[in-house]
């Protein structure tokens, strides 16, 4: 089993900053990709940012620009950059790993962007 742990979440103003960290442990032995999702209440979940094992990355049209998404492969952990939040990032934010044809996913950490 895989085990996913997120940090760095909170209360920020808009126009504010927030690192968030997943931290993978367990059984890992291949890691295809890594990513973040998001879900605010009422909407479905959506795919904020992910990076592969070679590095490419994929953003959502409405982070581009503002958030970065970057990992330590040591570590087996994935960094999520975000500036110049705004009201509408307000979300429960998930961390996701895909080992071979498994997908995990972390408890989640709650961004809430308010003034």
């Amino acid at each position: 089993q895989v085990q996913l742990v997120e940090s760095g979440g909170g209360l920020v103003q808009p126009g504010g900053s927030l690192r968030l960290s997943c931290a993978a442990s367990g059984s890992i032995f291949s890691i295809n990709a890594m990513g973040w999702y998001r879900q605010a209440p009422g909407k479905q979940r959506e795919l904020v940012a992910a990076i592969t094992s070679g590095g490419s990355t994929n953003y959502a049209d409405s982070v581009k620009g503002r958030f970065t998404i970057s990992r330590d492969s040591a570590k087996n952990t994935v960094y999520l950059q975000m500036n110049s939040l705004k009201p509408e990032d307000t979300a429960v934010y998930c961390c996701s790993l895909q080992q071979t044809t498994e997908f995990y996913w972390g408890q989640g950490t709650q961004v809430t962007v308010s003034s």
